[in-house]
């Protein structure tokens, strides 16, 4: 890992006051001694305890290294199997505090860079949630997966290049198949010997729903990804045509859900 800069002291309060908050006394002592920190605070409080260990290993360090550390490793996902909207919001809360360092926690678990902010105005901006920003409409998480890093710096543009890619990257994933674009949809849902159906493909209704999300599929990689890859970003027209291609990028992803793997290959 990079050296990351000391957190300022109001920072450090800011972040032990939410990890306070994100469990108990008994989970901190646990991972500052997994993470080799000690706490010599002589406080009770479970906020106080590590804001006393953070700026002591800071202050030993110059760095916020092991800070860093041990956020991961108490927020670390696995912990919150089966409350994954608690997960979020505290996620979201942290992050609101590190934008001002220009860090970002990632739903996979993992930090990153992004761009830092100066005002908490832009910070509870950066970190507002997908729902309220696309109000209305169902993004799959197979799609934030690829992009939600470009859409929480507002870059729609990429944002949609992202997700489109990732939508492939599903299609291959599930069919063992190794090409691209149209080439790819035709090959795994050939509807005459599929490597995945939509359904049992037992009526001519099942085929024509089964030929019509395959080529839904084929317009997605054409009139979506292969134009962007070639468009200059500053004709892109922003949040709302974004808003309407994840729409449908994530119905696509909700049918593969659906898809069963037929034994043709």
């Amino acid at each position: 890992m990079a050296v990351i800069p000391a957190f300022p002291e109001g920072q450090v309060e800011a972040l032990t006051r939410l990890l306070g908050e994100c469990g108990s006394g008994t989970d901190i002592s646990r991972v500052l001694r997994d993470r080799g920190l000690v706490d010599n605070s002589n406080e009770s409080t479970k906020w106080r305890r590590l804001y006393w260990v953070f700026l002591d290993c800071q202050c030993q360090d110059g760095c916020s290294n092991k800070v860093i550390d041990f956020i991961q490793s108490f927020l670390i996902p696995a912990r919150f199997v089966g409350r994954n909207e608690e997960f979020e919001q505290r996620r979201s809360e942290l992050n609101t505090i590190l934008a001002f360092s220009g860090l970002e926690y990632g739903k996979d678990g993992k930090f990153r860079n992004c761009t830092a902010v100066q005002t908490l105005d832009e910070a509870e901006q950066r970190v507002q949630t997908l729902k309220a920003k696309f109000q209305g409409r169902r993004i799959h998480s197979e799609v934030l997966k690829y992009c939600r890093a470009e859409l929480l710096q507002d870059n729609y543009f990429h944002a949609v290049f992202e997700a489109s890619k990732g939508l492939a990257q599903r299609i291959r994933e599930m069919s063992g198949m190794h090409s691209d674009g149209t080439a790819l949809v035709d090959r795994v849902f050939a509807v005459d010997r599929p490597v995945l159906a939509f359904n049992t493909l037992q009526t001519e209704t099942e085929k024509s729903e089964h030929k019509g999300i395959a080529s839904l599929l084929k317009g997605c990689f054409t009139a979506v990804r292969n134009p962007l890859a070639h468009e200059p970003k500053v004709l892109w027209q922003g949040e709302d045509d974004a808003a309407d291609y994840l729409s449908l990028i994530s119905l696509l992803h909700r049918k593969l859900d659906d898809c069963v793997p037929t034994g043709l290959s």
